[in-house]
């Protein structure tokens, strides 16, 4: 019998290994937003978010520590993205809509967000001090928002509206008799808020109609 030789494995280049552990990262970040998102971070299993993923579990502690560090990673891409949209300058209806359009079409973060305030233990979670309002304070000053109006109710209030339908699909249904997913009420939804905001105004500018309304 002729023996085969047998060829040496080749070994990756930097480059390659680079790709690959970027794509293992990412991978296990979507699927641990997946499994926080549905279980909570109590409820969500190593082995599951590695499952889903479609690696080995053991990466999760190699590139990020453990579960932990996984969810905090989650919690740091957020922060990053918010800082983008939030230094624009924008006005606050617009402002409103960078937070809510994402939620309609993607609503993990939100409901990632609500599993927190529902299960975990406050005084286990780091103090991260009392939430900015300065720039609802300033837009405040600047008639952007009526002088009777506390910034820290506008806040909650508006932070409720964006992730309402993330999380009160239900509700949705109920209410719109319509699917929270379905572009109907995403384009509805977002108009009727952008409506609401310009009324938080001191002097509320008058409604312009629309061609379909006219």
């Amino acid at each position: 019998m002729k023996e085969t030789t047998r060829r040496p494995r080749r070994a990756p280049a930097p480059g390659e290994r680079k790709l690959d552990a970027e794509r293992s990262r990412r991978l296990l970040l979507e699927a641990a937003l997946d499994e926080f998102s549905a279980k909570g971070y109590a409820g969500a299993r190593v082995q599951d978010i590695a499952d889903r993923a479609g690696v080995n579990k053991q990466l999760i502690n190699y590139y990020f520590g453990g579960k932990e560090g996984l969810y905090d990673e989650l919690g740091r891409q957020w922060l990053e993205e918010e800082a983008e949209f939030t230094k624009a300058g924008l006005p606050l209806e617009e402002l409103v809509m960078r937070y809510l359009r994402p939620t309609l079409d993607d609503p993990r973060s939100s409901r990632l967000l609500a599993w927190r305030s529902l299960t975990e233990d406050p005084d286990d979670i780091p103090d991260l001090g009392r939430e900015d309002l300065s720039d609802l304070e300033r837009r405040q000053e600047a008639g952007e928002l009526a002088e009777e109006l506390d910034p820290a109710t506008v806040m909650l209030v508006l932070q409720a509206a964006v992730s309402a339908p993330a999380v009160m699909g239900l509700t949705v249904r109920r209410i719109f008799g319509l699917d929270p997913g379905s572009p109907e009420f995403k384009e509805r939804y977002a108009e009727q808020l952008r409506r609401i905001i310009r009324r938080l105004a001191a002097d509320p500018k008058p409604e312009q109609s629309t061609p379909e309304e006219s």
